[in-house]
């Protein structure tokens, strides 16, 4: 009898390792399912504290003289902004390296796909989040230098928007206010309001810049996924209308056979009938 212990033990190392292979990618599809959840997780208190910005945004807009207490929450939540969306884009850069990374050696899978996919949906999701900040941040400066114009006329001083612009980027708010007469106390109120209102516009400006770069890079991440997820939606689309017209095409093949069905059971008993009635 041939002795056949090699090659069953063989056999069962192959599976061993085939069960290896197949654990550890369960265990790597895990592990990036729990790094979706915290990305998403981040996407989402990013999303509430810019809520928060508007809050504040809306509070210290409706002082003159707004406290420290709530210029400062405002600081921290644009800090913790800033540190936030740091984090979601490193989570998403280190994504996007092992997709390609994959992608170089020609790999594909099912697992690569649902990698692709989430990576796009995140990405998506926090450039619209990132997409809103900004806006904020742009309405705030608006309102922000709105205020300054209206303080300057109380002062007596007309501006022109490119007049006020210029002011603001250069920083020289003394052009505007040195020969500014101390004569009143509105007057003195509102030079504070300008000299506060200012102030908030460089802080903005400042936080702007800090995430440009970021944003810009993230925004044209989304973009050049774009065609990828246009594809999809259009083949899954179309697969649907396909599964409809087979479904339709099923529905109709019933019927005909039903009627096809009917005709000749009429015929076979019209048969016997006629049949019974010769006899």
């Amino acid at each position: 009898m041939k002795d056949r212990t090699q090659e069953l033990r063989s056999a069962k190392d192959s599976d061993d390792e085939e069960e290896v292979v197949h654990v550890d990618r369960d265990h790597f599809m895990d592990e990036f399912f729990e790094q979706v959840e915290e990305i998403r997780g981040c996407i989402e208190k990013l999303s509430e504290d810019v809520e928060q910005v508007k809050k504040q945004h809306s509070a210290i807009l409706a002082a003159p003289n707004p406290d420290e207490k709530t210029k400062q929450e405002l600081e921290d939540l644009t800090t913790d902004i800033k540190k936030t969306a740091n984090k979601v884009r490193s989570k998403l850069k280190a994504i996007e390296q092992s997709i390609e990374q994959e992608e170089g050696l020609n790999r594909s899978s099912a697992d690569l796909r649902i990698r692709k996919t989430q990576h796009s949906t995140l990405s998506r999701k926090f450039v619209e989040v990132m997409t809103e900040y900004n806006a904020t941040q742009s309405k705030y400066r608006d309102r922000c230098k709105d205020r300054i114009q209206r303080q300057l006329e109380i002062t007596g001083r007309t501006t022109t928007n490119e007049e006020l612009e210029d002011m603001l980027e250069s920083g020289k708010l003394a052009i505007f206010t040195d020969d500014i007469k101390m004569d009143s106390q509105m007057t003195k109120q509102a030079l504070n309001e300008i000299e506060t209102r200012h102030n908030e516009i460089i802080k903005l400006e400042t936080s702007i810049r800090e995430l440009h770069d970021m944003f810009v890079d993230m925004a044209m991440l989304v973009e050049s996924q774009g065609e990828m997820i246009d594809r999809i939606e259009y083949n899954v689309e179309h697969s649907v209308d396909y599964v409809e017209r087979a479904v339709s095409d099923t529905k109709k093949a019933k019927k005909i056979m039903i009627i096809i069905c009917c005709v000749v059971l009429g015929v076979v008993l019209a048969s016997s009938i006629g049949g019974t009635l010769g006899l």
